[in-house]
This record gives structure tokens, sequence and C-alpha cells, in this order.
């Protein structure tokens, strides 16, 4: 049996001394998506950056792809939220899915004809082939997030972070957004999706962990985000 994509074992996450988040333990296979839930602050975000190995494990282990998240990095692909980035850097759409394939060939080379195919692709699948030439911040909130995830979906990577990638899309933007994470999920891809929306939680995943500085509940969607649950989560 190949590697779990993400194996998660009792891993607490500190930015200093003090952990910010404590508990966690799950494991994520292939084709599997997990929805990352809880209020604001309560270590969604953090989670994702320490499977990237942007913020240390200090207690615990995270491993991904049977590798730690550093050396993963080539085969992690990440979706920010779309107003986290400068809207006025002047790049078009194009150029933002073709930066999904510099990992592949590095920064220094010449991207090839595989590469620039790759990219037309990742942008035909989110519905935006004929905004490619389009400035990025002269699209929309939801068509941002959907050049996001085409630049994800060109570099293949076999396991994908989203953080709240449906915050302040339009409908449009969220159904192609979930098309689009479906087919991924078919083709085999784990995902992990920081969300804020309980429906969309169990329309897209397979399980949910629910957190709040610590680790709530990690399981199948309907059994971990019961009432009682949600209750300890948002402290409600």
């Amino acid at each position: 049996m190949p590697d779990p994509a993400l194996v998660i074992d009792d891993a607490a996450v500190a930015y200093g001394a003090e952990p910010v988040l404590t508990g966690v333990t799950g494991t994520v296979g292939a084709g599997e998506v997990v929805a990352l839930i809880g209020p604001n602050g309560a270590g969604k975000s953090t989670l994702i950056k320490a499977v990237l190995g942007l913020v240390p494990v200090v207690r615990g282990r995270i491993t991904v792809l049977g590798r730690s998240p550093a050396a993963a990095r080539r085969d992690v692909a990440y979706v920010p939220q779309a107003d986290t980035l400068d809207a006025q850097f002047p790049v078009s759409a194009g150029q933002v899915v073709l930066m999904g394939r510099y990992r592949r060939i590095g920064w220094f080379r010449r991207p090839s004809r595989e590469d620039r195919q790759a990219a037309a692709e990742a942008l035909e699948r989110v519905g935006l082939a004929g905004r490619a030439r389009a400035t990025f911040g002269t699209l929309s909130g939801g068509q941002r997030q959907r050049v996001l995830l085409a630049r994800a979906i060109a570099q293949q990577p076999r396991l994908l972070l989203l953080d709240e990638p449906f915050n302040g899309v339009d409908a449009t933007s969220q159904q192609a957004l979930i098309e689009v994470l479906t087919a991924a999920k078919g083709r085999g891809t784990a995902m992990l999706i920081s969300t804020h929306d309980l429906t969309l939680a169990h329309d897209v995943s397979d399980y949910a962990c629910l957190l709040n500085r610590r680790m709530i509940g990690f399981g199948p969607t309907d059994e971990t985000l019961t009432m009682d649950r949600l209750q300890a989560a948002y402290q409600v």
C-alpha cells in the first residue's frame, strides 16, 4: 500500500514557546478530503502551515507522503485566500497559473511547451480559459480564487491544501471550485480544506477535523460535526 498522503500524530504546533494548537491526530489517504472546522483563531491556518513545514511542530509528528513536511513540498500545493495577495501586482492570470510549474522546472529555466499546456488546461478546468491574458487584479474575488486553484492544479500535487477557498466567492465561482475539487479527488489527490461553511464541509469532505486550539474531533464528517462537539468548538 502507498504511504498515506498525510499522517498527524499527536502534533502540537507553536510560533514561539507556547503551543497554539495541540493534540491533533489523524490520517488522510489518497483521494480523501478533510474539512478543517473551527472559529477564527482556532488554528486551522496554523495547521496548514505546519503541514507545509512553515511552522514548527514542537511535540508529536507530521508526516507528508512518507517524508517530513519540508522534504515533501514538491508534491504539495497550497491555495491561500485570494484577498491575502497583492491584487495590484502586474501579472496576468495565465502567468499566475504558470507559476505552479516552477517547482518542477526551477525558477531559472524557461517553461516548456508541456508546462504551458498544463497551465492552459488548469485554467480551462476552472472555467477561465478566456481570461488568461487578463491582469490578475482586474478579476473578481471569485475569479482570483479560481486562478489560484488553477495554479495549484498545474503543479499536479498529491496533497492539496486550501485555506478558506470559498470565502467571499460568488455562486458561480463556488460551483466551479467544487467541480474542480471533485475532479481532483477522483484523480487521487488528497485535500485539507479550511472552511467556516458547515454545509460545504458536508458536501465536499469525507472527514472533518474540528479545532479550537486543540483537536475536538476527527472522523467521518457526519459523525464528527455533532451538536455537542460544535458547541464545544465554538463555545456556545
